[in-house]
């Protein structure tokens, strides 16, 4: 049988270790949070903008979707345009489409983006 002063140690002695792994599960996410923000987002940039793409889009499945612009993907050395596309609506934001930037090296692509 414990005794009140051994039963106040043991909550003690836990409480200690759950508090111990919890600021080292918040120190690992913080560093995750940190490590995610600080991705590198390749940029790639070509000296002639890709031919402008014509296509037919399809019609709207139904009043509560909106149509997602197509947009170029950098794949194998060079930009490659995939089909627009209609998406549900989603609230309280908007698509913006994608387009080619100028810089000082050429021309990048912006890619579209809800917001």
């Amino acid at each position: 049988m414990l005794t009140e002063h051994q039963t106040i140690i043991n909550h003690t002695g836990s409480r200690y270790i759950q508090n111990l792994l919890m600021n080292r599960l918040m120190y690992f996410l913080l560093i995750s949070i940190f490590f995610t923000a600080c991705a590198v987002h390749e940029t790639y940039v070509v000296r002639e903008r890709p031919r402008e793409v014509v296509y037919v889009r399809p019609p709207a499945p139904g009043p509560q979707h909106v149509w997602v612009s197509g947009d170029w993907v950098w794949e194998n050395g060079e930009y490659r345009w995939h089909e627009g596309r209609w998406e549900q609506r989603h609230e309280g934001v908007y698509w913006h489409d994608g387009y080619w930037k100028t810089s000082a090296h050429g021309y990048k692509w912006v890619a579209g983006h809800w917001e």
